[in-house]
This record gives C-alpha cells, sequence and structure tokens, in this order.
C-alpha cells in the first residue's frame, strides 16, 4: 500500500539537493520524534550510501536497485518498498521521475 499523506509532522523548508539536483528531499520529522524524508529523484543512475539503516518507499514511478555485494537489480514501483541495510550503498536506476518517502531505521 502507498502512503499517500503523513499527518502531523515537522518539515525542514531547506531541500537537501544531491547528485547536481537528480536528487531532491526534504527532512519531516513526526510527532513521535521519527525521522524520515520525502523527495523525488529524476532521470539517472546514482549510487547512495547509508548510516542507519534505510527502507525506500516508492509512492510514484518506478526505480532499479542494486544493493552493494550484489550483481542483480531489482525493481520497485508504487506501493512497493526495498530495505538497505546501515553503512552500506546502493545504486539506483531511474528512467522517470521517482517518488520516495525514506523511513530511517
Amino acid at each position: 500500500m502507498t502512503t499517500e499523506k503523513i499527518d502531523n509532522v515537522s518539515v525542514s523548508t531547506q531541500a537537501s539537493v544531491y547528485f547536481d539536483g537528480k536528487c531532491v528531499s526534504h527532512g519531516i520529522t513526526l510527532a513521535d520524534g521519527t525521522k524520515k524524508s520525502v523527495g523525488v529523484i529524476l532521470p539517472a543512475t546514482l549510487t547512495f550510501n547509508t548510516g542507519a539503516p534505510e527502507i525506500m518507499e516508492c509512492v510514484a514511478g518506478s526505480c532499479e536497485y542494486k544493493l552493494a555485494g550484489t550483481d542483480q537489480w531489482l525493481t520497485s514501483s508504487a506501493g512497493e518498498q526495498f530495505s538497505v541495510p546501515g553503512n552500506a550503498s546502493f545504486d539506483i536506476r531511474v528512467a522517470a521521475p521517482y517518488h520516495y518517502i525514506c523511513h530511517f531505521a
């Protein structure tokens, strides 16, 4: 199921812009202190590094991703998610805008 709305949040108005504008996100904090980011990745192939474990939820579009240490590209579409371990990296390949929520574990 795709998250369509997140209520009762504080939003960082300053965007985080990565890879020359190919990824733009805003940090949000829920009432209970949980932190997430919401954003969009424009067409590109990018490599992200994680600190804490993450769950990438696709809310629109789709992507292909490959976790560090694997050779297989997998697909994630709207309503789907994938997990990335902490202190790791993943490659993401996007052909059309990919809208996501990053849930930090």
